[in-house]
């Protein structure tokens, strides 16, 4: 739990006391030199501290009064800013000291910029519930939030049209550069939050989060220069400008997309052997227990989704025989980024005993909600030479999409549909992409048809069937 709560004094702009934790003592500074007339702001805290023990991995947000400036059209807000995130004490009680050369603790923190509604006298304490939430699953999962980063907000509070949808900016801020050296000369970036409506998400998804956010910017109301969100904004930016979604359908066809992969409720069955036989890549068994991803596979599944962020970047899939020898580092809490591993008794089957199989036909399976993603799988990253990846959250299933730009893949031109246990990968030309994206228009308004829905090119030895949710509640469908 946190509470709102006088922020303890804030340091003078004298020297430090020579035990004031460093990290501290950095962003401390910064923020008394943005906000001079505000020493001692609101901070949430809290109460029982991460280090120990405490479920919250921020020990403060420090929220500000920030006026705005009329002359840039930037109303008044309330400015958020984490402590945590970053290494604040430099002596390993929460982060490793990695030295001057090394990154401070995961090198950012959290920022967030929240209109002031009128008569407004304090912050609202959600934005912190917020941002501690974000900061456990970084915290969870190892993972950075790069760049124009997306995810669904928690807790009551929401944007415009119901949907607690968040974009993520991180962009190199002085204001954190003049850490003391103490902790580390490098400098620690900082991640703007951006409330964004559900077009704007899903836009974000068919292109890419950073040129979404660069539309934001331009239209004040939905952001502005200083990217600040406005819970009350009753218009999407598109019906604010319907000009903007001529750029975003231009730079899709550019640029692509930047999703790589998604969580989703999907299946498939290799249609080229009887579904009891033994090897069937969804009920391979050792004695009664269905297989699992290999430890490997798992983190070649990560790697894939990973370096489907990166912009700009060459589609590889990692190879299937990387460094590590399971999904999982002993030497740390369970994490999200193990959700890819299994919580069932399942039998785990060395990887080195799991043999490629080249497959003759294949029966792909999807809820509403992820075949409706097919078509920017295809158009989004297919076309533009890239891959994409549904992993099932409900088993370890994996389905891969891969053009034939990319390398690394187990699938072929010859034999473009291959399993390594139970992750299939897909290699589709372009020729045979653009035909699916003639026959899977209908894919893009999905509230026109009726559940279950087929789609078969036998020519191809290919079939995609989208089903209700119900079906997949049960893990033997």
């Amino acid at each position: 739990m946190e509470t709102a709560a006088p922020a303890p004094p804030a340091p003078t702009a004298a020297p430090f006391p020579p035990l004031f934790p460093p990290g501290l003592h950095g962003i401390y500074g910064e923020c008394r030199r943005l906000y001079p007339e505000q020493p001692n702001p609101l901070q949430v805290t809290a109460i029982l501290k991460y280090w120990l023990g405490g479920p919250d991995p921020l020990d403060y947000v420090s929220m500000y009064r920030n006026l705005g400036s009329p002359a840039l059209n930037v109303p008044e807000h309330w400015h958020y800013v984490s402590f945590g995130l970053s290494d604040l004490y430099g002596d390993n009680r929460v982060h490793e000291f990695t030295g001057p050369d090394g990154p401070s603790g995961f090198g950012f923190e959290l920022t967030f910029r929240l209109k002031r509604e009128t008569g407004e006298s304090a912050p609202p304490t959600w934005p912190a519930e917020l941002m501690q939430g974000l900061a456990r699953y970084v915290f969870q999962s190892d993972e950075e939030l790069m760049g124009a980063s997306m995810t669904d907000g928690q807790g009551e509070e929401q944007n415009c049209l119901g949907t607690p949808s968040l974009l993520g900016e991180v962009e190199e801020v002085g204001w954190f550069e003049r850490q003391a050296a103490a902790v580390v000369k490098s400098s620690i970036q900082a991640g703007t939050i951006v409330g964004v409506c559900t077009e704007e998400l899903h836009a974000a998804q068919q292109w890419n989060g950073q040129g979404i956010l660069e539309l934001l910017r331009t239209v004040p109301v939905a952001g502005g220069p200083w990217l600040i969100t406005d819970m009350r904004r009753g218009e999407t930016i598109f019906e604010i400008d319907p000009h903007l979604q001529d750029r975003v359908d231009k730079g899709i066809e550019t640029d692509g997309s930047n999703l790589s992969g998604v969580s989703a409720k999907c299946a498939w069955d290799d249609l080229s052997r009887p579904p009891e036989d033994d090897e069937d890549s969804r009920s391979i068994c050792i004695g009664t227990h269905p297989r699992r991803l290999s430890g490997k596979d798992t983190e070649q599944i990560r790697e894939t989704l990973r370096r489907g962020l990166e912009i700009n970047s060459k589609p590889v899939l990692p190879p299937i025989s990387t460094q590590r020898q399971n999904g999982l580092n002993n030497d740390r809490a369970p994490s999200r980024k193990d959700s890819l591993e299994s919580e069932s008794s399942a039998t785990i089957i060395p990887h080195e005993l799991i043999r490629t199989r080249q497959l003759e036909s294949v029966h792909l399976k999807f809820n509403q909600e992820s075949g409706a993603l097919i078509p920017l799988c295809l158009r989004g990253r297919l076309l533009h030479g890239r891959h994409f990846t549904y992993k099932s959250i409900t088993g370890d299933t994996a389905i891969t999409f891969v053009s034939t730009g990319v390398e690394g893949a187990f699938a072929t031109e010859e034999h473009p549909y291959a399993a390594h246990g139970p992750w299939l990968q897909i290699l589709l030309t372009e020729e045979f992409v653009e035909r699916m994206l003639e026959d899977l228009e209908d894919l893009n308004s999905p509230e026109e048809f009726k559940l279950p829905k087929e789609y078969s090119w036998p020519e191809k030895k290919l079939k995609v069937s989208i089903l209700p949710d119900g079906v997949f509640d049960n893990p033997l469908h």
